[in-house]
């Protein structure tokens, strides 16, 4: 199994073992298998698929953590008779091509199985089946199979029997190799396997001008076809899929891939079967152009194809609607980038020659995945990666800006870096938040304090050191495409900023859990340091050093200003920097998640509504005009004239700017945990802009919380249902108890216990659209054409 130089992909691999059940034994009550790999696998019984799971056993950081699988076998053992245990595995993530460097077999080169059956009988007694070198291995009929390359398939070369016939002929086949046993930790995953969810059918079949046959499924997402496979006269006629997230010029647009070729190959055979789905492979797409099916026109049919979507199988929880078509849509795209991207690790895309978990891109997210679905497991297994990873020896506290790390050391990628690798602190806090669960944060801690002690580089000033390059507000639009580091807002800054706010919450984690001499020293931090980024940034009016919409949204949103009159104004060159920019979006990966909350918390929500209603490019909705089913990586990744954008970086399916969903959430649909778990629920609907209703709906450890409104224009009523679940209570603020900008005292509030709950008050609607403080704000010079 050993790969020549490691440049080529290594086929997968047969194994199976034959074994005979006692004859004495007639009565099996419970057998078990225990299964992991070097390598993705599936296992079979007797011909008998086990389990549903995709990509088993998941992608963790191979070298510390390996998951094992349990299945019960028991139906599908015969006692008394000979059987079969046969398992298929490719090279997947721990021997495939990763990241876009084109290195292969990070893990190592050789495909493994470990594998343990256990029989109980009703006598009591026990069989017992390991791997060991009894068993034999041949190679697949599956005779590539790549996680960025696709998978070719040749029936022709199929072993008919060898995982269902125990008497089938296996001694032509290779023995095994009994290898090291694992040094990882062989663990049983909290988190979801990934499987198959949902079908998606074609919604259109055609030729491009090209002549090309292209399928279009109307949705973009994450996971593979199913073929119903044509017959041919030649035998081993080639069927070829590829797969892209858009169409160029009415053309596969495959130039985002960057070296990434999703090519599917089939071969036709007269031994063929029925239908044909990639086994240990993924893809992420919308179009699949078909190459070679063998009709007269070229063209399958609808009933031909389907895309199974593939992703882990996290319990949804949360839910959202509004009155507005074109949010719902954006909403409904925050989903199908979250799923796509949660396969088995938080990616950043899945479609390119990287697919990666990248910290910056989750720890922005993380609040609002973490309402639309369970995430505890998911993440927790992740983070526990995080740490495994960061707290080798010579680290120094610092985590990989993937997880797990395959990216090798710096300078590339850079060192440490502010809101990627403050990931270990507010990620486990966030999911704290929505479970109440402090175990998260015992597990975690150590990973915390390795961060805060060891890992961020200080300055004199106790703030970061000015010489560590940051990505800082990754992809502002105002960024050249082909460096998106360089946006308005100072990098430093952000670190500064974020170097706060991990402080303050590392504070709280300590107190939480007793570490009171940890909790006393980072309080003290947090203040010192607070106060260092006042005098670095901050002058006396309240002007910010870095005078942007993200330093704006960062200063707010992290309570960086001390003085009332200093958020006012704040807030108020917000409003004239949103207004500046014709309520266009003018951040990046840190400033999208909060620009909205620093607007709505301060008075400002019909600004936040209005840079939401925002078409034009850049801005949420723009994509939607461009037909987007999922979130994008920059915000015109399509250009207008339906060019690709040139940045060599250019993902369709990218979750990392749809964070506003948490601002959805909470503002829109009304509803935020006043303490962690949920126990004790705010709701304070934020009607605005053109929404005249909306629902939301999370299930939370107590139960499904609801809140529902509408505004009756006839009589000017607002009009609100809640929906409260045992054990719980809410502190409900309807519109009229508002407080004006700069108005002190807190906003009279109705306080609830379970059950459902209906409230109406006044309402008069806010002016729409909002006015600028200055004139200046909105004068448009028109100097003419030169």
């Amino acid at each position: 199994m050993l790969v020549p130089n490691n440049k080529e992909p290594i086929r997968p691999t047969l194994f199976r073992k034959a074994f005979d059940l006692p004859e004495n034994e007639q009565s099996v009550v419970k057998a078990r298998l225990y299964i992991t790999a070097h390598g993705v696998y599936e296992a079979s019984v007797n011909g008998h698929r086990i389990g549903d799971e995709e990509m088993a056993p998941g992608w963790t950081s191979y070298k510390h953590r390996l998951a094992y699988q349990t299945f019960d076998v028991t139906a599908h053992l015969a006692a008394g008779k000979p059987n079969v245990l046969g398992v298929q595995v490719a090279e997947g993530w721990f021997a495939g091509r990763i990241g876009w460097e084109n290195q292969r077999c990070f893990y190592g080169d050789r495909l493994a199985l470990l594998a343990q059956l256990e029989v109980d009988f009703e006598s009591g007694q026990r069989y017992t089946l390991v791997s060991d070198g009894t068993w034999k291995s041949h190679e697949s009929a599956t005779l590539r199979s790549e996680i960025y390359d696709g998978e070719d398939y040749d029936p022709r070369e199929e072993k008919s029997g060898w995982n269902s016939d125990p008497n089938f002929d296996a001694n032509s086949w290779s023995s095994t190799e009994e290898l090291s046993f694992p040094v990882a930790k062989l663990l049983a995953s909290d988190t979801p396997p990934v499987r198959a969810t949902e079908e998606v059918r074609p919604v259109k079949i055609f030729k491009s001008k090209s002549g090309k046959a292209l399928v279009d499924f109307g949705q973009n997402l994450v996971g593979k076809l199913r073929v119903r496979l044509p017959t041919s006269d030649k035998e081993g006629h080639k069927l070829t899929f590829g797969h892209a997230e858009v169409l160029e010029h009415e053309e596969l647009g495959t130039r985002p891939l960057r070296s990434a070729k999703p090519i599917d190959n089939v071969f036709l055979s007269s031994n063929q079967p029925a239908t044909w789905s990639p086994k240990f492979t993924f893809h992420g797409f919308r179009y699949v152009q078909v190459d070679g099916w063998p009709t007269k026109d070229g063209l399958p049919t609808q009933d031909d194809l389907t895309a199974v979507v593939l992703h882990s199988d996290l319990k949804r929880t949360g839910w959202f609607s509004c009155s507005d078509s074109l949010l719902n849509q954006l909403h409904d795209n925050v989903i199908w980038s979250m799923k796509g991207n949660f396969l088995s690790v938080p990616t950043d895309c899945p479609q390119r020659d990287e697919r990666l978990g990248w910290t910056g891109d989750i720890q922005v997210f993380c609040p609002s995945a973490s309402f639309l679905y369970n995430t505890q497991g998911f993440l927790g297994s992740w983070l526990g990666d995080v740490s495994a990873e960061q707290l080798e020896d010579g680290k120094n506290g610092v985590p990989g800006l993937v997880v797990p790390d395959v990216l090798g050391n710096p300078p590339n990628p850079p060192g440490p870096q502010s809101a990627w690798h403050d990931v270990t602190v507010l990620t486990p806090w966030d999911l704290y938040t929505s479970s109440g669960d402090a175990q998260i944060l015992r597990t975690q801690y150590e990973s915390m304090k390795a961060w805060v002690d060891k890992g961020i580089p200080r300055g004199p000033n106790g703030l970061w050191d000015q010489n560590i390059w940051q990505f800082g507000d990754w992809l502002d639009p105002a960024a050249p495409p082909s460096e998106p580091a360089n946006g308005l807002t100072d990098g430093i800054f952000v670190a500064d900023a974020y170097l706060v706010r991990v402080l303050e919450t590392i504070s709280k984690v300590s107190s939480l859990l007793g570490e009171e001499e940890d909790a006393a020293r980072y309080t003290k931090e947090a203040a010192t340091i607070k106060k260092a980024f006042q005098d670095q940034y901050v002058t006396p009016a309240g002007l910010l050093a870095g005078d942007t919409q993200t330093a704006h949204s960062l200063a707010i949103s992290f309570g960086l200003l001390n003085e009332k009159d200093q958020i006012l104004k704040s807030a108020s060159r917000l409003c004239h920097l949103v207004h500046l920019a014709r309520y266009r979006i003018a951040t990046g990966f840190v400033g999208t998640p909060l620009i909205a909350h620093a607007l709505s918390d301060t008075g400002n929500h019909q600004m936040a509504y209005r840079m939401l209603h925002e078409k034009s490019c850049p801005s949420w909705l723009y994509p939607i005009t461009m037909g987007a089913t999922t979130i994008w990586e920059r915000w015109d990744s399509m250009l207008p004239d339906g060019t690709i954008n040139p940045g060599e970086m250019t993902s369709f399916n990218h979750y990392a700017l749809g964070s506003v969903a948490n601002w959805m959430h909470k503002n829109v649909g009304g509803i935020s945990p006043l303490e962690p778990g949920w126990r004790k629920i705010k709701v304070r609907p934020v009607p605005g802009g053109k929404v005249t209703s909306a629902n939301v709906a999370y299930d939370g450890p107590y139960g499904r919380i609801e809140s529902s409104w509408n505004i009756d224009e006839k009589d000017s009523t607002f009009k609100l249902t809640v929906v409260v679940p045992h054990n719980s209570s809410a502190v409900v603020t309807l519109p009229s108890a508002w407080k004006s900008k700069g108005q002190n005292g807190d906003e009279e509030s109705t306080l609830v216990g379970s059950g459902k709950h209906q409230f109406s008050c006044p309402f008069e609607p806010a002016e729409w659209p909002p006015k600028a403080e200055y004139k200046r704000s909105t004068f448009r010079l028109d100097v003419g054409e030169v």
